[in-house]
């Protein structure tokens, strides 16, 4: 929903700034999506004149001009036909930004003539589709002045989303009573905006045109007007203006006019050109196979569930979403039928859906428009028409009767309190409510509202609902009016007491674990993938197989219970690259179904390229094992597990690659994780090229730390300094570094805190192992003595594996 700042306050006396309407919108949930400032692209061009105008030596379609933009005379070279000495027009120098163009003026040598800018046309500005000549502007436009601001080109348009239950919002009388509400200012009267002694209908001594409904479900009430004698030109300056602000480009004056009533009051119209209807309209359900085309050109075949506007010969309007193209106006029309109907929003909503069709007109009715708005909606288009296209206009004719009723909801005040949480006045409820078009009782206009006639109302408000107010149902749907409008900024925050019936936490501690390791792993940068619990029995295969297999699959491809969480995101992965994905850094948390349960894992996935390449690192880096044991050990160090304990032995399985995979342990027996580099062949069963590194951890093997009832003692930094020493080893082939990291740690563990290997070569056959020892003094610092016997203990422990300190 688009509207400029200057058409609100046609309808809101206010004084209210920019950001302050902008904000309050967005505050009583009328959301302001963006304010665009029009003048802001203009400022740049200015009034100039052109003072001379010669033929260009090289080229007999181009002229030299010499140009005022008030700083002195300036030489353009303009092709425009109408360009001549003497005119004003709108002037972009040297470095501007042309909008319509999409280029910035540079000085140029046009056919060896110097030109230093150019004079523009509406085109180039966005100004709408001319393009035949430059802009003439009036002999009065001061030159050297903003276009802009000459033009009046600088009135702010709001963007504001419009939710689907604010069907009064759908036009900017129904925003301007919001923000009235809302204390922005005073909602003027409609026949004022309107400058109309009343909103009653203007009935000429001519016959109404001859309309009826036969689709009472579908179009419950039909009202129009005849106009004879009518000019259909050009729309007035005011109203093209508005249109185009909004992004409507204007086409004639009558249908510009229903654009703007549409925009303007949220009541869409339609006008037929009566000298080409058969007949008197009718709303009917449409017969099946019947075909109308509709103004944007398209044939639309319709159903017998749809409501149309048809004459004796044909269908002219998709009742309440398009009107027809034969019945269009046009530049001929002297005679015209004004519709101004109400259409059910149910009915609109499944026609448009099944016609795959939108439009302005259908956004306001499937939403529901003020179904007592008919008499008044079409004064207002009937005087608009007279008043800009001339012609006498006919009685109203009416048939049907809208959907009119009454609801009244009886409201406590205090509900506002219980429910809402926000204590409000029960004298601010009742002006908040009577400022939205509510009624008390007798009070039924905030100018009604007296003290004394407030306190005849109980307790228990009777209050009427709006006829535009379609989405208030019942006392909440009051309370949230109030909480909007008072602020819901204001509404305290205030923790509840836990009542009887009100569940506790019920999280099992295996819940809280998968939760803790989901969180680690999207916040490792890993995507979360939801794969088929069910696979193709090839996929199944190429990671072991399978146990189970449904015996009626409703798909070949859904055959087996997965044994594994790498064939979903291996499928993933591959289908990621195949549609240009240059990584795919994946994981999932689910149940693997095996002979003896049904385990809790997760699973990820690393393929394509680690790093891309770049002028740093020239080509680009794949993953390896190593990236896929550092994810596994995060994310079990996350589950609770003794990662500082946990063994690398031997290799993860036949689907992984010998020497580049392995399992993380604790104790010879306990797996709770195997990770690594992928084996070619299984890359081959999912169509995935090059290398893709793996991990799969057994979340249902780590032990679940038991519930102390005491919070941990807070953390207290060691005293003293952390001593470091350096050992280097000639290490047998074959020695893992894990193991030996193992052994140098085990040998005194309240003393040594950390060992990992720095450093690792072979040469002449030999391999290189060195190692970092971190030492932590206790109460006192070392002396040399027992740094001597501890460096003793790590030599003889690393010699056990049949290591050597290196000379």
């Amino acid at each position: 929903m688009k509207f400029t700042l200057s058409w609100l306050k046609e309808h809101l006396e206010t004084d209210a700034s920019l950001e302050t309407i902008g904000e309050t919108l967005t505050r009583i949930g009328l959301e302001v999506e963006g304010i665009h400032d029009p003048g802001a692209a203009l400022a740049p061009f200015v009034v100039a004149r052109v003072l001379t105008a010669e033929r260009h030596p090289q080229a007999d379609k181009l002229q030299v001009l010499s140009v005022d933009a008030g700083a002195g005379p300036m030489q353009v070279v303009c092709g425009a036909p109408n360009a001549r000495a003497g005119l004003l027009g709108v002037f972009g120098g040297v470095g501007t930004y042309v909008p319509g163009s999409d280029m910035t003026l540079k000085l140029a040598s046009i056919r060896g003539v110097e030109s230093n800018g150019m004079m523009c046309s509406a085109r180039e500005l966005e100004l709408g589709q001319d393009h035949d000549g430059i802009i003439e502007l009036s002999a009065d436009a001061p030159v050297g002045t903003s276009y802009a601001d000459y033009a009046g080109l600088t009135d702010p348009v709001f963007d504001v989303a419009i939710t689907p239950n604010r069907q009064d919002c759908m036009g900017v009388r129904g925003i301007a009573r919001d923000l009235a509400a809302a204390g922005l200012g005073t909602l003027k009267p409609l026949a004022q905006v309107y400058r109309m002694a009343s909103l009653e209908p203007v009935a000429g001594e001519a016959a109404g045109p001859d309309v009826r409904t036969d689709d009472p479900e579908g179009c419950p009430a039909f009202y129009a007007q005849a106009v004879t004698g009518v000019r259909n030109g050009e729309a007035p300056a005011w109203m093209q203006a508005k249109l185009r602000a909004i992004g409507q480009k204007p086409i004639s004056v009558l249908v510009d006019i229903t654009n703007f009533v549409s925009v303007d009051l949220g009541r869409p119209l339609h006008v037929y050109d009566r000298a080409k209807l058969s007949g008197g309209l009718v709303a009917r359900k449409a017969r099946a196979g019947e075909e109308v085309v509709a103004l944007n050109g398209r044939t639309y075949t319709l159903d017998e569930r749809m409501t149309v506007i048809a004459d004796d010969a044909a269908v002219h309007d998709i009742g309440g979403i398009m009107g027809g193209e034969h019945s269009g106006v046009s530049a001929d029309t002297t005679e015209v039928v004004i519709e101004c109907a109400y259409f059910t929003p149910e009915h609109i909503a499944r026609t448009g859906q099944t016609l795959q069709l939108t439009s302005d007109a259908r956004t306001r009715f499937e939403r529901g428009v003020d179904p007592a708005f008919l008499d008044e909606g079409l004064a207002i288009a009937t005087w608009l028409v007279t008043e800009h296209c001339g012609g006498t206009p006919s009685a109203v004719k009416r048939s049907g009767t809208p959907p009119t009723d009454s609801r009244t909801i009886i409201f406590d005040p205090h509900l506002t309190r219980d429910l809402g949480g926000l204590a409000v006045a029960p004298e601010r409820q009742a002006r908040i409510l009577l400022n939205l078009g509510f009624t008390m009782g007798a009070i039924d206009h905030p100018d009604a509202y007296s003290d004394a006639l407030f306190a005849t109302i109980e307790r228990a408000w009777p209050v009427t609902v709006p006829t535009w107010r379609r989405d208030i149902d019942g006392p909440a749907d009051l309370v949230e009016e109030v909480i909007r409008i008072e602020g819901i900024d204001k509404v305290p925050p205030v923790p509840l007491d836990r009542i009887p019936g009100v569940a506790k936490p019920t999280a099992t501690p295996a819940q809280k674990l998968e939760r803790r390791v989901r969180r680690a792993a999207a916040a490792r940068g890993l995507d979360e993938a939801v794969t088929w619990s069910f696979l193709p029995q090839a996929d199944a295969d190429a990671l072991g197989g399978g146990e189970w297999t449904v015996a009626n699959p409703i798909s070949e491809a859904l055959k087996v219970m997965r044994p594994s969480l790498l064939p979903g995101l291996l499928t993933a992965a591959a289908r990621n690259a195949r549609r240009g994905a240059g990584a795919s850094r994946l994981f999932e948390i689910g149940r693997r179904y095996l002979a003896d349960g049904e385990p809790l894992t997760l699973g990820l996935v690393l393929a394509g390229d680690k790093h891309a390449r770049g002028w740093r690192d020239g080509k680009a880096v794949a993953f390896d094992a190593f990236d896929a044991k550092a994810e596994a050990l995060a994310l079990l160090a996350m589950a609770g597990a003794p990662v500082d304990n946990l063994q690398v032995m031997g290799e993860a399985g036949e689907a992984w690659h010998p020497g580049q995979s392995g399992t993380l342990r604790l104790g010879p027996k306990t797996v709770l994780a195997r990770f690594g580099m992928l084996h070619p062949t299984t890359l081959k069963a999912f169509d995935l090229d090059g290398p893709v590194a793996a991990a799969e951890l057994y979340l249902n093997a780590v032990t679940p730390k038991r519930a102390s009832g005491f919070a941990r003692s807070p953390y207290a930094p060691p005293a003293l300094q952390a001593v470091r020493r350096d050992f280097a080893f000639t290490v047998p082939a074959g020695l893992a570094a894990d193991a030996l990291v193992r052994a140098i740690r085990g040998v005194d563990k309240a003393t040594i805190t950390d060992a990992h290997v720095f450093d690792l070569f072979t040469r002449e056959g030999e391999t290189s192992m060195a190692v970092e020892v971190t030492l932590q003094p206790g109460d006192r610092a070392f002396v040399d003595a027992e740094l001597k016997a501890i460096a003793d203990k790590v030599v003889a422990a690393a010699a056990k594996l049949g290591a050597r300190l290196r000379g």
